[in-house]
């Protein structure tokens, strides 16, 4: 059983800053892909970030250049660094973890961005 658990969302100001961490616990092995979700109310839930094992990254358009995602393979930990936040980025924040043929969710992380 693999476990998810996630930190850090909260309330900011546009043009603010947060940082999540998506830590994991369990039975992981091979090769791990991380990766950051996101879902708006009324909207489906896309890829915001993802980092693969061998430390590349790709990102969603609308996030280029404020938001970094990173990873700590000795805490199995994924973060994103989110900067000049806007309040479109006002979502549940979700990570993700891909190893071989599995994958697990997150339980999800509020940020909200006032204007």
């Amino acid at each position: 059983q693999v476990q998810l658990v996630e930190s850090g969302g909260g309330l900011v100001q546009a043009g603010g800053s947060l940082r999540l961490s998506c830590a994991a616990s369990g039975s992981i092995f091979g090769p791990v892909t991380m990766g950051w979700y996101r879902q708006a109310p009324g909207k489906q839930r896309e890829l915001v970030a993802g980092i693969g094992s061998d430390g590349s990254t790709n990102y969603a358009d609308s996030v280029k250049g404020r938001f970094t995602i990173s990873r700590d393979n000795a805490k199995n930990t994924v973060y994103l660094r989110m900067n000049s936040l806007k309040p479109e980025d006002t979502a549940v924040y979700y990570c993700k973890l891909v190893w071989l043929a599995h994958s697990s969710w997150g339980q999800g992380t509020q940020v909200t961005v006032s204007s």
